[in-house]
């Protein structure tokens, strides 16, 4: 059997190292990794699949940057291209990014099967890119390997339930790897001085960044801490960010690799972010979070007390930030630590 795993973005090369892993190890499968490029300075894109020891792409089609339909057009003629030449048994996506949708579509109008891990999850606002690029995935998969049981519920209320396996999160299998290596192997995480009491924050999403007033608030509530907020920025929110009078309490990092983003997670007193996966790291690594949109995908996190919703409003977050340490400990909600072995065992007739 031969699978073509597109992937584009940070957090798609985690989940694919976590399946690549498995399917390595089989003599049944051979897949072939594609990279589309979306991701694609050192930080961003070669120093994860260095540390994650995710092979080398078998194609990179160095897309870059660009507006969603010029990005996502120079996509799909690339993947065509290599559908045709390697005619693969499965297309295996991942997440929701304009990568996923890409793949999707390519695969399907050369009616190749389609697999898509991460499916199911809605945070039912179209304005965010990432959801359309849920729906429209999931409408035209093949097999969607649901993470949460609130996934195969959304897939269910939808139709497609006949096409829905839940698998459990691989997230949480990268997690629970990584974690051990790095307690076996801490040079893997060398990192500067870091302060003895911090907050960790990510802010990438454009629902943030592109609207001012939402920017100036999340700064405001960092700046009236007591103590400093580390923040790893990526590429594109630190142009913006120069616009805004920076507090002096946050520490701005470049991007910094898994292996260093799981260390300041656990490190952290808390997590204040837009972002799905570090909400999920967060949680599966015992840190409080503060989600700076005004939904969440994993509503788990929040059922269990680990994740709180503010939004952008600066009272809100300070709110968030003094609540108490979580009482209850975290549910199996993100199943067991062996979603990968359960998603490969699909293909293989195994499950």
């Amino acid at each position: 059997m031969k699978i073509v795993s597109v992937i584009g973005a940070r957090p798609q090369f985690v989940k694919a190292a976590t399946i690549s892993r498995v399917v390595r190890n089989r003599s049944d499968i051979e897949e072939i990794l594609l990279h589309t490029g979306q991701h694609y300075d050192t930080n961003m894109s070669r120093l994860f699949f260095e540390e994650l020891n995710i092979p080398e792409p078998d194609y990179n089609l160095e897309v870059g940057s660009g507006s969603h339909a010029w990005q996502t057009g120079r996509m799909l003629e690339g993947i065509e291209s290599v559908l045709l030449k390697e005619k693969p048994d499965w297309t295996l996506l991942y997440g929701d990014t304009n990568s996923t949708v890409a793949g999707a579509l390519a695969a399907t109008k050369l009616h190749i099967p389609v697999a898509h891990v991460e499916a199911g999850l809605r945070s039912f606002n179209r304005i965010m890119p990432e959801e359309i690029n849920r729906i429209v995935t999931d409408r035209i998969s093949d097999l969607l390997f649901a993470p949460t049981e609130t996934a195969v519920v959304n897939l269910r209320n939808e139709g497609l339930e006949e096409i829905t396996r839940f698998t459990g999160d691989v997230m949480y299998d990268s997690v629970l790897f990584y974690k051990n290596r790095m307690e076996k192997e801490p040079v893997a995480i060398a990192f500067g001085e870091l302060p003895d009491t911090f907050l960790l924050a990510t802010i990438h999403r454009a629902e943030n960044t592109d609207h001012p007033s939402r920017m100036e608030n999340i700064l405001r509530a960092i700046g009236e801490l007591p103590f400093s907020v580390i923040l790893p920025i990526h590429p594109r929110t630190r142009k913006i960010i120069t616009g805004f009078t920076v507090p002096s309490n946050l520490v701005l990092l470049d991007p910094v690799g898994y292996l260093q983003m799981l260390r300041l997670t656990m490190n952290a007193t808390k997590v204040l972010t837009d972002s799905g996966g570090l909400q999920k790291e967060a949680y599966f690594l015992g840190t409080p979070c503060i989600t700076l949109r005004t939904e969440t995908e994993w509503i788990e996190t929040v059922h269990d007390g680990w994740n709180t919703v503010t939004g952008t409003d600066p009272d809100a977050i300070l709110r968030a930030i003094q609540l108490p340490f979580p009482e209850h400990p975290q549910s199996q909600a993100f199943g067991t630590g062996n979603a990968a072995e359960t998603i490969v065992g699909f293909f293989t007739g195994n499950c």
